[in-house]
């Protein structure tokens, strides 16, 4: 087993996406994705109280080609699409969605949430699928904080959550369209834990909070790591209470056309894309708030 070294650090920036002030450590200016990885956002917010659900969040949206993924850190996250599921999952969990041949969906706070405020965390990343697999069936992957399997290191102060893939001989439930290992990490000051990933997989590490090294480079809130594919494991040291999320997986190499929410691999793709869509072939959602 060798440490992998490390490619580059960056900093995350301030995008506006729709009024909604978001941090984005993906894509750079240098680089528009860590394939399969398109797009990493990382959402926090506080939500003042006495709204609607419907104020808030991301209304109807349709996505092909792809898979959204939601980390729930704080509050909760409403899923309704247009093949009729509706749920929302609280922190520490996870929201995956193979978009295939398409959806539209909504995504919005929960109406707890928005009637009573309080904080509201979440990360989405977009992680491409291989052309094989752009126009299958939907399928929505729900996944709770209890439903995650969790490493806890030796000295019991780091826990890593593993969503999707699977390492050290733990498997997490998420069905990804290509091999990935996702994972979320939560350490008390102090802790030490080797991540293992395997060395042909793409990988970074983005720190939500805190200060931790990595492989003995200092690392602190906001700011992401990428990796060469120079080895299998990682070593991370907390310096204090740090959040941070794993993405890797392997290479897809493929051509990417993207437009707004459709992910294809030509412009042509795109086109039907869009033409579905007017057609209403991914669907109509009405949203419904109990």
């Amino acid at each position: 087993m060798a440490n992998r070294t490390i490619k580059k650090i960056y900093n995350s920036q301030k995008v506006n996406m729709g009024g909604i002030i978001l941090d984005q450590p993906l894509p750079q200016r240098d680089m528009d994705s860590l394939d399969p990885v398109l797009l990493i956002h990382h959402w926090n917010d506080k939500v003042k109280g006495g709204q609607h659900p419907s104020e808030l969040g991301v209304g109807p949206h349709p996505h092909r080609g792809f898979s959204p993924v939601t980390f729930i850190f704080k509050g909760g996250v409403h899923h309704q699409d247009s093949s009729g599921i509706s749920g929302v999952i609280y922190e520490g969990g996870t929201q995956w969605m193979n978009s295939g041949r398409g959806i539209v969906h909504s995504e919005r706070p929960n109406k707890e949430l928005a009637a009573e405020g309080g904080d509201f965390e979440l990360i989405q990343f977009w992680v491409n699928s291989p052309a094989v697999s752009k126009m299958n069936p939907y399928h929505y992957q729900p996944l709770t904080k209890e439903q995650t399997p969790v490493i806890v290191s030796d000295d019991k102060k780091v826990q890593v959550a593993v969503v999707a893939g699977e390492t050290e001989n733990v498997k997490g439930p998420i069905t990804s369209t290509s091999p990935m290992l996702t994972m979320r990490i939560e350490a008390a000051a102090g802790g030490k834990k080797t991540l293992h990933v395997p060395s042909n997989f793409n990988c970074l590490i983005y720190v939500l909070d805190g200060k931790a090294r990595v492989n003995g480079q200092a690392i602190s809130d906001k700011q992401m790591i990428i990796f060469n594919n120079d080895g299998n494991t990682i070593d991370f040291e907390s310096e204090t209470a740090t959040r941070a999320i794993v993405l890797s997986g392997e290479p897809i190499n493929e051509p990417i056309v993207s437009y707004g929410p459709f992910v294809m691999n030509s412009q042509q793709e795109i086109m039907e894309a869009i033409r579905d869509y007017q057609a209403g072939k991914l669907g109509v959602l009405e949203e419904k708030f109990s």
